[in-house]
């Protein structure tokens, strides 16, 4: 551990030491105090903590404001409130995270969490009811990936690292999107939303108890053609059609002008089903000619597209009573993703410089050639992972809650290639090349071989509470890659519970974040190759936490932190080249404070508002890291004007946006943005209707490209949805 965290961490212990006198007398004059002023001490009907139980942060369920973490409960009447239509748009209110486009990956979501963040965002651990969604091929989550909100039960966001618990990639935060089953649903309900760009929603949803078994079943369908206005003035191909010498006889090549492609289709199914001991979950995600953003290389690509095919099954045995004092369940799960995408990452008419190995190349080139169609290709990817773990908690210990944990997982990706430029297709002595793609599946040259990986993991934890109102949270996992060796990451926690209304946390802890395939194997690609030689990312974060309920309907909640990442891992560019190559490229220090409220100042009014600010530089340099806010700012107000009506307004500001060293553009613009939602239950019969703005001002948003589209990525304007809901 460096020393700065030694010393950090010692002066945390010294101010959280018990203070002298606060015994069994004080607590009781606390309590009683607070049942003058508020008629009773914190009970069930307390909405702040009774109803927000955390589970991501142990594997144990505990009240948000005592887990051993930093975190963020949004509950299925929050995502209801809000007007969320995906789960991006409910992470925003999170504080410290931001989502912003991926400047590598098709406009993806990236979720930024304290400044730490790459285009592939592989720093954040997605869980669907604890069962990991990380694509092994770029890290991250599935190309164009968005899930809709209508079969969430809750979402618990930790932000901070939790690789003690959940192993890889667990390294900025974890979110975990817990589905409902059929007592949370609990019938039939139909939803129905049609707004701006031909956007449209439709989900049907069905859950109940029949013979002993508690089922549910969720469809919802979503699509748009996405914002025409979004438009970008040049790309990488206005650059290319102003510094190569092309023919008098061409035409320039490029698109740009022209809107971004953002429209999207996607079906979303997921069943469960309960009885005694076992629970069985399927889910099938399926997206459908999706585009592809700024394109696959940042040229505008209206004809590319991506078709992803998700479906993930597992099923959990748990058994309390088999032996005394234990918690025992076995849990296997099995995930199957097939991702096509098909690229003109060079529009028709391109005219480029190509090596004798086929691919761009500036500045040995073999020749130069006119893509008559365009510079092509279709990769594929194929994923399989296969997981089985088991989990035992022991309460036979006083004032000790200990959980075992182990596991098996095997990972294994195949590829298909085509394209019309590569090794064995194109060698740079052709004078043009038309649409004929080549198939190079199976061959060495292929954009990558076949991969696989096997992690063998372990993990112990304790829950000690070794004095009144003191509980400290200790624990440590074991991974072993097939791949790169093996890792083991710690973590500590002290909770205090300092007054009835008042909770101090100090935690640290380590997480990691190994290589993703195409980081290590990438190969014959005109945009990315891999490293072989490449460490895995990591991480130590330390956090002081205070969680103040000074009543039952008011909660403060500041907390600060510090971390320290070595060997991030990001695409570099290749001197000359058009290709980037991944590498351990930095380490990056970072600190900030990030303060929450939750006030719900009458039964018809809740204001909710966060502030929340980080700073973070490269170590070796000094240099802010780009792209990220320094500081953002949320605010809310949830009114119930009228029996059945409500008003809910969001209010975004983004702020302090550096741009990357040697990036000579101008700064990146502040930006605010207001969304509403109106909303009226029983309008009829069953029936609730809503009406949503967007960008209600209409404000020009911009977040940050890596400069091959020099102005930055245009955000949706002003949009408007209608929503209609039936429950039977």
């Amino acid at each position: 551990m460096h020393k700065h965290f030694h010393t950090a961490l010692l002066t945390a212990l010294v101010l959280l030491a018990p203070v002298p006198g606060h015994g069994a007398d004080q607590d009781t004059q606390e309590a009683q105090a607070f049942a003058e002023v508020f008629g009773s001490g914190p009970q069930e009907e307390d909405v702040y903590r009774a109803d927000r139980l955390l589970l991501t942060a142990t594997g144990s369920l505990k009240p948000v404001h005592l887990a051993p973490s930093v975190a963020t409960v949004i509950t299925a009447e929050d995502l209801e409130e809000m007007g969320a239509t995906n789960l991006s748009e409910a992470l925003e209110t999170v504080p410290g995270l931001h989502i912003s486009p991926s400047t590598l990956n098709r406009l993806d979501d990236v979720f930024s969490i304290r400044g730490i963040h790459t285009g592939n965002n592989p720093q954040v651990l997605l869980l669907v009811n604890g069962l990991p969604v990380t694509q092994t091929y770029l890290g991250g989550r599935p190309f164009t990936f968005s899930m809709p909100v209508s079969n969430i039960l809750r979402v618990e966001i930790v932000r901070g690292p939790g690789s003690a618990v959940h192993g890889a990639d667990a390294f900025a935060g974890t979110i975990n999107v817990i589905t409902k089953d059929g007592f949370a649903i609990d019938g039939t309900k139909f939803g129905a939303r049609y707004g701006s760009f031909d956007s449209a929603d439709a989900w049907l949803q069905h859950g109940g108890q029949y013979k002993g078994w508690n089922l549910s079943l969720s469809m919802e369908y979503q699509e748009s053609e996405g914002d025409d206005d979004r438009i970008v003035a040049s790309d990488l191909q206005t650059v290319l059609d102003n510094s190569i010498n092309i023919p008098n006889t061409l035409p320039p090549a490029s698109l740009a002008p022209a809107a971004l492609t953002t429209d999207y289709r996607i079906l979303d199914t997921q069943f469960a089903a309960n009885k005694g001991n076992w629970t069985c979950r399927l889910w099938g995600w399926f997206q459908d000619d999706a585009g592809l953003g700024a394109g696959g290389s940042q040229t505008i690509d209206p004809d590319g597209y991506t078709d992803v095919e998700q479906y993930m099954a597992d099923i959990l045995y748990q058994n309390k009573e088999l032996l005394k004092n234990w918690d025992l369940s076995l849990r296997a799960s099995y995930l199957y993703r097939d991702e096509d995408s098909f690229f003109n990452l060079f529009p028709a008419g391109t005219v480029l410089p190509i090596g004798s190995d086929g691919n761009i190349n500036f500045v040995n080139p073999a020749g130069v050639t006119l893509f008559t169609d365009g510079y092509i290709g279709e990769p594929i990817v194929l994923e399989t992972q296969s997981t089985i773990e088991a989990t035992a908690l022991y309460e036979g210990f006083t004032d000790h809650l200990l959980r075992l944990h182990m596991g098996y997982k095997q990972m294994e990706d195949e590829y298909e290639h085509y394209s019309n430029f590569g090794p064995s297709v194109i060698d740079g002595s052709q004078p043009a090349v038309d649409g004929t793609l080549t198939d190079l599946s199976g061959t060495p040259y292929a954009f990558m071989p076949e991969s696989s990986r096997r992690i063998k993991y372990m993990s112990a934890q304790d829950e000690w509470s070794f004095a009144r109102k003191w509980e400290l949270t200790a624990g440590v996992r074991y991974d072993d890659y097939s791949d790169f060796g093996t890792t083991i990451n710690p973590r500590l926690a002290l909770v205090w519970e300092t007054r009835y209304d008042l909770a101090t946390k100090l935690l640290y802890g380590q997480a990691f974040r190994p290589p993703a395939f195409a980081e290590l194997y990438a190969q014959n690609n005109p945009i990315v190759l891999g490293n072989p030689d490449l460490d895995p990312e990591t991480i130590e974060t330390l956090e002081l936490v205070f969680d103040y309920q000074p009543t039952t309907n008011l909660r403060i909640i500041p907390s600060v932190f510090i971390y320290d990442i070595e060997d991030i891992i990001e695409y570099v560019d290749d001197p000359g080249q058009a290709t980037k190559t991944a590498r351990n490229v930095k380490d990056q220090e970072g600190h900030g404070l990030e303060l929450e409220a939750d006030w719900r100042i009458l039964d018809t009014l809740r204001l909710m508002a966060n502030v929340a600010y980080q700073r973070s530089k490269d170590k070796d340099t000094n240099e802010i890291v780009p792209d990220a806010p320094e500081l953002q700012v949320y605010a809310a107000a949830h009114w119930t004007f009228r029996p059945d009506w409500s008003l809910d307004t969001r209010y975004f500001w983004i702020g302090n946006r550096h741009r990357a060293a040697g990036d000579t553009r101008s700064d990146i613009d502040d930006y605010h943005q207001v969304n509403i939602t109106l909303r009226r239950k029983n309008i009829m019969d069953h029936w609730d209707l809503a009406v949503a703005v967007r960008n209600l001002f209409d404000e020009n948003i911009y977040e940050p490209s890596d400069g091959s589209i020099p102005g930055d990525y245009p955000m949706p304007g002003i949009s408007f949805f209608a929503e209609l809901r039936y429950n039977f």
